[in-house]
């Protein structure tokens, strides 16, 4: 059975968008994208992903990982119920920064140096 592709989007600097399962058949590309971005805070928008499975999840946490040891950070945007019910089962919700929405995530990354 043929895996559904990870679709990205580069929507501005820092910020990607993803459509489809982030999978062990996806994770290259989705590193790929993350690597390549030189951002300073890096958005990733996941609003677009219907689930993810233990590669998927790996791939998030070393992403985020490997940023914060760089002095980057990333910001999660858009996660439903259920990538977050595997966060939570992970108990690696706490390593991500999140926010309900894109704009959400924009606005509060905008905001939190005038703050």
């Amino acid at each position: 059975m043929a895996s559904e592709p990870l679709e990205i989007d580069h929507l501005d600097r820092g910020v990607l968008s993803f459509r489809g399962p982030l999978t062990m058949e996806n994770v290259t590309p989705f590193l790929n994208a993350v690597r390549r971005e030189s951002a300073p805070t890096m958005i990733l928008d996941l609003s677009g992903v219907p689930y993810l499975d233990s590669s998927g999840l790996g791939s998030l946490v070393s992403a985020c990982t490997s940023a914060a040891k760089a002095g980057r950070r990333i910001a999660l945007a858009g996660v439903n119920h259920r990538v977050l019910k595997v966060f939570e089962i992970t108990k690696v919700e706490q390593i991500f920064l999140m926010f309900p929405t894109l704009s959400d995530a924009i606005e509060g990354l905008t905001n939190a140096g005038s703050a």
